[in-house]
């Protein structure tokens, strides 16, 4: 069937309709053909210095805390990550603003020109749609998250000076494969002949190396080159044999991200002062990661949807509890993707009552099976619910003023509640 190509003055909703209607499949792994449009506008090349981001966990992060900091060093900087919470426009910032719709627009309007009859996914073009922003604001910088693996991510067009790779954990084994050496070998598709590598994964895989040594990349990698470690409740070091930065302010960020942004600048070629770093690190928060958004009840929310961000979260409560002696109980809103490792991810949660809900769409989790998942490990308390939204409202009609709500479980979870509260 023949879909008709919206237009420039089509509006923004009508072009994502369009683009989700425009590919057979929501992933289709491979580089030949979003390279061959990006090499018709010119796209391969968006900025004289690029970052690219991979890792399982930690990837939007370690981009914010990279962008803080070049901005405070007064470079222009543009970041492209996914998924967004509330609005498309959030997957493209240039210089800490977010993309403006017609702006999108207009990049669409040039891809939809010079793709011919070529196919492009929804994320393909949104990649495609960033780059062209980027390269039409003339930036210093530009940082890539990798939306998925590393190797056929369609960041990866881009040769990056930098290639990162945050952490490693089990995620996306239908695409990646069911070992954490598979996995780091896909993410290790980053590296590039001519570009250096930093890894903030402490246990890092043998197929990272194996990949960095057959493409000639130099890795820098957490505990052996650089290292990094908390002083106390306000202040950090960061180590390298030749430098160190102490009294760095604790961001509102995992430190082991904002450690990892930290040494990507340390090695690269730009120049970065202890200074600028300092006052990158001061303005460094995400939208849903382990964001408090009310103070009485305290209700956080963070994007958490596998087993490593589920024990960060867990460590980060219980930290909460201590610093609030009086809190009396904690409640969890929860909604997952039925693709995640569901199981173990619960296993590291701890809640007094449980609000699960259900995810629609064709990756959609049930609340009922996320039940029987905490059934299983003889959790109690447990009610479900056809939507995030009537679990939280549930969750707020049920809490007093010194508990703890967490909504957590996927960006879906998380953008319910956010959409709801107009944030």
């Amino acid at each position: 069937m023949q879909i008709n190509s919206p237009d420039a003055m089509s509006d923004l909703e009508t072009w994502l309709c369009y683009l989700e209607q425009l590919h057979p499949t929501t992933i289709d792994l491979g580089l030949d053909r979003v390279k061959s449009v990006a090499k018709r506008l010119d796209l391969l090349q968006p900025a004289p210095y690029v970052f690219t981001v991979a890792g399982t966990n930690g990837k939007g992060t370690t981009c914010r805390t990279l962008e803080m900091i070049l901005l405070a060093a007064n470079k222009r900087v543009g970041v492209y990550s996914s998924p967004h919470l509330l609005r498309f426009t959030e997957r493209v910032r240039i210089n800490n603003q977010e993309s403006k719709q017609q702006d999108t627009v207009d990049a669409f309007v040039e891809i939809e020109k010079a793709r011919g009859n070529i196919s492009l996914t929804y994320f393909e073009y949104a990649t495609l749609a960033a780059l062209y922003q980027f390269k039409h604001a003339q930036l210093d910088v530009v940082i890539l998250e990798v939306g998925l693996g590393g190797r056929l991510d369609a960041t990866n067009i881009v040769d990056a000076d930098m290639a990162i790779i945050t952490t490693i954990g089990i995620d996306h084994v239908e695409y990646l494969g069911n070992t954490r050496e598979s996995i780091g070998r896909e993410k290790a598709g980053i590296f590039k002949s001519k570009s250096l590598a930093i890894v903030g994964e402490p246990e890092i895989p043998l197929s990272i190396l194996e990949v960095a040594k057959t493409v000639n990349c130099p890795i820098y990698a957490v505990n052996k080159d650089w290292s990094y470690q908390q002083i106390d409740n306000l202040t950090w070091q960061f180590i390298t044999p030749l430098k160190q930065y102490d009294q760095l302010p604790i961001p509102h960020v995992p430190l082991a991200n904002a450690a990892t942004a930290i040494a990507a600048l340390n090695y690269c070629s730009l120049s970065i002062n202890h200074e600028q770093i300092i006052n990158g690190l001061e303005k460094t928060s995400l939208i849903g990661r382990f964001q408090m958004i009310q103070t009485s009840p305290i209700i956080i929310v963070d994007v958490a949807h596998n087993p490593h961000a589920a024990n960060y979260l867990a460590n980060q409560i219980e930290l909460l509890k201590k610093e609030h002696s009086n809190i009396s109980k904690v409640r969890f809103v929860i909604g997952m993707l039925k693709d995640k490792d569901i199981k173990s991810t619960l296993s590291l949660l701890n809640a007094d009552q449980w609000y699960c809900a259900s995810l629609y769409g064709e990756r959609g989790c049930n609340a009922e099976v996320l039940k029987q998942y905490l059934q299983d490990n003889k959790v109690e308390h447990i009610s479900t619910f056809e939507s995030v939204d009537d679990a939280y409202q549930k969750a707020m009609q049920d809490a007093k003023e010194d508990d703890i709500i967490v909504v957590c479980g996927s960006f879906y979870t998380v953008s319910a509640v956010l959409d709801k509260l107009g944030n």
